[in-house]
């Protein structure tokens, strides 16, 4: 099959990029070319997240399911290990915490202990495999654990092992498998999450070259696209996601069996179709992928960068001032930082790290416990933080396991080398080293005011010639990028490039000065401030934070008067003031006079995790007679 060449030029890109990767980030689906060691508020969560969530892992406790088949209840205990290893081997790389190495080296012995002749590893019955629960897609994230170890250790045996384990699925359920039935018709929502076992099988392929493999491949994409027993993902990647119900389906919302509108399992497909695309030439995957996460963001986010209520697509962007159930899954919000990462780096598309920049603000890092213990399930635009619930009769649950993933994610997006330029996404205080085509190593540091987004002062450390390629925000209306002081011309938003031949301490500044925006939806109004989502919060004490808004706002509307102000404590990332009429009482002396009223990052919104500690982002608007 002869691929498109634009296809083909992206492919060998991004081979370039793979291929001058340090080994920090040679781990899984992707990488950087660059190490970048965050500092400040960054860098302190990330520290916090190995110390007390990954570190501290009960590694025997998540590894145990596989070496009992008994699993009757059609659960996921299986997933728990995988999603661990895609963030504790890169992680690892990251910081060397030797007491997370050996919880890695422990797990992946008891892992490999497990497999059985025939290839299989999971904790089901041999009647009950590769049906209706989620014994497939347990698979996936085995696979993808032991090929995590693999990229960071060079270990055969887990390569191996996976490679066993693929073969086992293909001959259970490929064509002509012991089953009898198609791949798609087990697990649940309508065969997304074993489908989505794409992924890890072309993560297999890129790495041992099996045509077997491949083979096994075009089986599942042709699987996802048949309309007899598939989603049809191509095929309905014109469609908006949240009209791709099955119209078969008795109860279309909530049929799982059916459902193709199960947000986690649908983008994990994507990434896999990716994967697929990249090495078979096939344009249509790819523009799929990227027409359905167009969609997404057009119909289904919400201000924080997050979707899905109950973890599914809903048409969200209009309901999201509504109580709904369930929003904003933690797996959901991962799952779509890792969709937008790949976006990213096939298609060099600026505006999908806007979308990654707004959802790690927000949705993910409001998802996120201070101490870094713990993530939570469903983190509410209105409401309160709190833990997630177990899950499969065990102390854990899908969204704590999947947490750490995001900032893998983070830390392949925030900034990636290719060819002779260095491109700069995401703008928290760091220390950046990057490896270009030519071998040779740049480096520099970044100083921001992070989360506000005001400032960036970047001073390279290496001389030499390479481009600087900076991400300027789409929500900026006036950037100024200075070198030395001096203003540049011609920036605007997209990448903008610096190339030049550098001296060691050279300074470039960015400057993004963000606007408070209105949104109004259905009489009720939300504010941002640059990429962040504004929040009232229990602790400013200031009343009841249920007021209405008495003075009319419009859509899009830039609220003057705003005024950074100190936060009472450092439990909040950055305050702001603005001048709202609140209240409702018209009448009184007042009348629309507005009253200073404070808002804080969604981030930093309901921190302390209590229910006292109570937060929100959309208010009512008050209404009149002839509206």
């Amino acid at each position: 099959m002869r691929a498109a060449p634009c296809v083909l030029a992206k492919a060998a890109a991004l081979a370039l990029a793979l291929a001058s990767a340090p080994d920090a980030f040679a781990v899984g689906d992707s990488c950087a070319g660059v190490s970048i060691r965050p500092r400040g508020p960054v860098g302190r969560r990330l520290e916090l997240l190995v110390e007390n969530h990954l570190a501290a892992t009960d590694i025997d406790y998540i590894t145990a399911p596989f070496h009992a088949h008994n699993e009757r209840n059609r659960l996921w205990r299986t997933e728990f290990w995988g999603k661990f290893m895609h963030s504790a081997e890169p992680l690892w790389a990251y910081t060397g915490d030797s007491r997370l190495r050996e919880k890695i080296d422990r797990g992946v012995k008891s892992v490999l202990a497990a497999q059985e002749k025939s290839g299989y590893i999971g904790n089901y019955p041999d009647e009950l495999r590769c049906g209706k629960g989620w014994d497939v897609w347990g698979m996936k994230y085995t696979m993808m654990g032991l090929i995590h170890n693999y990229d960071a250790t060079g270990s055969k045996e887990s390569l191996d092992a996976a490679l066993r384990l693929c073969d086992y699925l293909a001959g259970e359920l490929g064509p002509n498998g012991r089953r009898k039935r198609p791949l798609a018709t087990s697990g649940q929502c309508a065969g997304m999450p074993s489908l989505s076992n794409l992924e890890p099988v072309m993560w297999l392929y890129n790495r041992t070259k099996e045509p077997r493999v491949l083979k096994f491949a075009d089986y599942i994409v042709q699987q996802m696209d048949d309309p007899k027993v598939g989603p049809e993902l191509i095929r309905l990647a014109d469609v908006e996601v949240w009209r791709r119900q099955d119209p078969s389906s008795p109860n279309p919302a909530w049929n799982h069996s059916w459902n193709r509108l199960k947000a986690y399992e649908m983008m994990s497909c994507y990434q896999g179709l990716i994967e697929y695309g990249l090495v078979t030439g096939r344009r249509d995957c790819i523009e799929a992928a990227e027409k359905t996460a167009r969609s997404i963001v057009k119909e289904e986010l919400n201000l924080a960068g997050g979707s899905c209520s109950g973890e599914h697509w809903f048409h969200g962007a209009v309901k999201q001032h509504q109580p709904f159930i369930h929003l904003q899954e933690t797996c959901v919000t991962i799952t779509w930082m890792r969709l937008l990462e790949k976006l990213l780096e096939v298609t060099l598309d600026p505006t999908w790290a806007d979308e990654f920049e707004k959802t790690f603000l927000n949705s993910y890092l409001g998802a996120f416990k201070p101490d870094g213990r713990e993530f939570a399930g469903y983190t509410p635009l209105s409401g309160y933080r709190w833990h997630g619930q177990h899950h499969c009769r065990m102390h854990t649950d899908c969204c704590n396991a999947n947490g750490p993933r995001g900032f893998v994610s983070y830390l392949r997006t925030a900034a990636f080398a290719r060819g002779d330029a260095v491109y700069v996404n995401q703008y928290a205080s760091s220390i950046v080293a990057a490896k270009l085509a030519d071998g040779r190593e740049v480096s520099f540091d970044v100083y921001s005011t992070f989360p506000a987004p005001e400032w960036t002062l970047f001073t390279t450390r290496t001389a030499g010639k390479y481009k600087l390629v900076l991400r300027v925000p789409g929500w900026c209306r006036k950037p100024v990028v200075k070198l030395n002081g001096k203003a540049l011309e011609g920036v605007k938003s997209g990448y903008f490039t610096i190339d030049r031949e550098w001296v060691a301490g050279d300074q470039v500044s960015a400057e993004f000065p963000p606007e408070v925006v209105a949104h109004v939806v259905d009489s009720h109004v939300a504010f941002t401030r640059g990429p962040i989502l504004l929040a009232r919060d229990s602790r400013f004490g200031e009343g009841d934070l249920n007021e209405v808004i008495r003075a009319q706002i419009k859509d899009g509307e830039v609220i003057g008067g705003a005024e950074v102000v100190r936060s009472p404590d450092d439990t909040f990332a950055s305050t702001v003031s603005l001048p709202l009429a609140i209240g409702s009482h018209s009448e009184n002396p007042d009348g629309n006079r507005p009253s200073r009223v404070t808002f804080c990052d969604y981030m930093s919104a309901g921190s302390e995790w209590r229910p006292g500690n109570y937060y929100r982002t959309w208010f009512p608007l008050e209404r009149h007679p002839w509206d």
